[in-house]
């Protein structure tokens, strides 16, 4: 009989003491301690974790040079934004742990990717709903597959069996914070629970090489609930964000082994389910008849894709003493200090204005290129006169006026290209020191690109 051992998580970081404190020395929350029992009980036979009959070879250290480098084999779902953030496609035997805010549609697009894999088992195990609701969901998708199949169960060991019989080739686990393992006697959701589960799910997922992915929850702060140690032992980290009030939603990648972490993929939430957004450039840019004053189309990068997003800009006197400034989807600071620009460097006074600005679509930008089309709406409202919809910006704005340049140039100008705009404003410095550089490129596309260097002659060949 083996003594119990008990000792005490932080339910919000997991950081892990002998005895009971008051705050967490990792995160500094408050009575966030709670006793969880730790020993695994192997008296009873009943209770083993997953085991492959097949692995009683030997194993022996291998020198590097051993190993036969061989390209890896993807399974390539009908999903292409799936495909991208994961750099290509699902690897077999890795783990992938998506995280996301509750209503965000992680179940759904789960769902939708598991009746997508046409001819390939998949078993999708839900600790959160029945199957009536499962087949509700998928009613509403309008999609069927024979060879997926439902298992709504919590405890591991069961989990295990039925994969036995089964041989699924992929795993969808939803979610892991309502798994638990004979092996631990803490509540599901508990730290030592996720990372028990986790773990055994890992060493399943390598051993039989079936992908598994693993649906998680997040904390009030954002963060992805149960332990840090989660997120190290899972091959994938995908983020699942979005404004619910809007209608597209990012899948974005945190970590990957086996790919880029700059990708992320776009949908948008419809009736029938999520549809992945193969051009987000032409939805995000906003068709209207007439031309409006203060709006400019900014050619940024999110990750390694080029985007085209719409930037508005509101400049009105202000009523009150002191002056707002009001943002959506951008750095308030950043917007304060591209006022103080203007008013130094071109004599601009917004002390007495009120200033709105607002991204559109409901994305939040943080790439720095996206200066020069803020500084232009600004601009644009401020004189009251519409830009020409047919030019965008890409440009970094210093403090002292210069338009500095920025990186992944070609890919800017080749989106603003296939968009079909006349002409694209970027920084002299993209181009380095050589006239000649300036002319390749324009050789090189068909879109009229412009090459500046200060701020003041942005405003005369815009506005004089």
């Amino acid at each position: 009989m083996s003594k119990i051992k008990t000792s005490f998580f932080c339910q919000n970081c997991g950081y892990e003491s002998a005895k009971w404190i008051g705050k967490c020395p990792s995160c500094n929350e408050w009575n966030t301690f709670v006793e969880e029992l730790i020993t695994k009980d192997k008296s009873n036979p009943q209770k083993q974790s997953w085991k492959e009959s097949a692995g009683n070879g030997e194993m022996k250290t291998i020198s590097l040079s051993e190993v036969k480098s061989s390209e890896e084999k993807r399974i390539v779902t009908d999903d292409a934004e799936l495909n991208r953030v994961l750099g290509g496609g699902i690897v077999p035997g890795s783990i992938v742990l998506i995280a996301g805010e509750p209503g965000i549609g992680k179940s759904t697009l789960f769902l939708q990717i598991g009746l997508h894999l046409k001819n390939i088992v998949t078993l999708y195990v839900s600790g959160e709903e029945s199957e009536q609701q499962i087949k509700m969901r998928a009613d509403r998708l309008q999609m069927s597959n024979e060879d997926f199949y439902l298992l709504t169960e919590t405890s591991t060991n069961t989990i295990f069996q039925e994969i036995k019989k089964l041989k699924p080739q992929v795993v969808i686990i939803d979610s892991i914070q309502t798994l638990q393992t004979p092996y631990i006697e803490s509540g599901p959701g508990s730290i030592s629970q996720i990372r028990e589960t986790a773990a055994e799910l890992q060493r399943f997922a390598k051993e039989t090489n079936t992908p598994v992915f693993l649906i998680g929850h997040i904390t009030k702060d954002g963060n992805i609930a149960g332990p840090k140690i989660l997120e190290h032992m899972v091959d994938t980290v995908l983020q699942f964000e979005g404004d619910r009030h809007y209608a597209y939603r990012i899948l974005r990648t945190m970590k990957n082994r086996f790919g880029s972490t700059s990708e992320l993929g776009i949908y948008e939430m419809t009736e029938t389910g999520m549809r992945p957004v193969i051009n987000p450039s032409e939805i995000l840019i906003t068709q209207k008849e007439d031309q409006l004053s203060g709006i400019a189309i900014a050619a940024t990068m999110e990750g390694m894709r080029p985007l085209l997003i719409e930037v508005q800009a509101l400049v009105t006197q202000s009523v009150y003493g002191t002056p707002q400034r009001t943002v959506s989807g951008f750095d308030l600071r950043r917007l304060q200090l591209l006022l103080a620009v203007l008013e130094k460097r071109g004599g601009f006074h917004f002390g007495m204005k009120d200033v709105f600005l607002n991204i559109a679509g409901g994305l939040k930008v943080e790439d720095p290129s996206i200066d020069l089309a803020v500084l232009c709406s600004l601009l644009s409202s401020y004189e009251d006169v519409p830009l020409n919809p047919h030019i965008c910006f890409a440009g970094e704005v210093g403090l002292s006026g210069e338009i500095r340049a920025v990186n992944r140039i070609d890919q800017r100008i080749a989106e603003a290209e296939k968009l079909g705009f006349e002409k694209i404003i970027i920084s002299k410095y993209n181009l380095g020191q050589r006239k000649e550089n300036e002319k390749k490129l324009q050789q090189k596309y068909n879109i009229e690109i412009i090459t500046m260097s200060k701020v003041e002659e942005l405003y005369q060949y815009l506005f004089q």
